[in-house]
């Protein structure tokens, strides 16, 4: 665990150890079958969609090619096929919902939900974005801060 309280990049919180939101991101967790930013890319090339739910602020460092931005708060109406608010491009996929945050942890808490709203398919990136630049893979300019 880092000082700000965040585990380490990769560091699973023990039963000994666990806070309320550890307990939840395990919780969250049990439902997924999480992948690496190298599985990402192979589905990603068979028909899933990546969908990037950093903030804008976090999008700044750059983005994933190929990926949708959907503002975390309206991911769920998005991605519900009954709702009157959904977006296509995550209804009609060919492969999984994968979701990146900025290093795993917001997008773990995300996918379950989305479980629970009945998106079987739905998974997050391991790492999130960090883990895509760490793998090396490609990353495109972020959108530019507003002047």
């Amino acid at each position: 665990m880092s000082s700000s309280g965040v585990p380490a990049p990769g560091a699973e919180p023990t039963a000994q150890d666990a806070t309320g939101i550890d307990r939840l991101l395990e919780h969250s967790r049990r439902c997924l079958r999480r992948v690496t930013a190298v599985e990402t890319k192979a589905a990603m090339a068979r028909g899933a969609v990546l969908v990037d739910i950093r903030s804008e602020v976090q999008r700044r460092a750059g983005g994933v090619p190929g990926s949708i931005f959907i503002p975390r708060n309206v991911l769920e109406w998005r991605a519900d096929p009954s709702s009157e608010y959904q977006d296509a491009r995550l209804i009609m996929r060919a492969g999984p919902l994968i979701l990146m945050c900025a290093e795993g942890y917001q997008s773990s808490l995300a996918a379950a939900t989305l479980h629970e709203l009945g998106v079987a398919d739905a998974t997050d990136l391991i790492d999130g974005y960090d883990g895509w630049v760490t793998a090396g893979l490609p990353i495109e300019p972020g959108p530019l801060a507003e002047a």
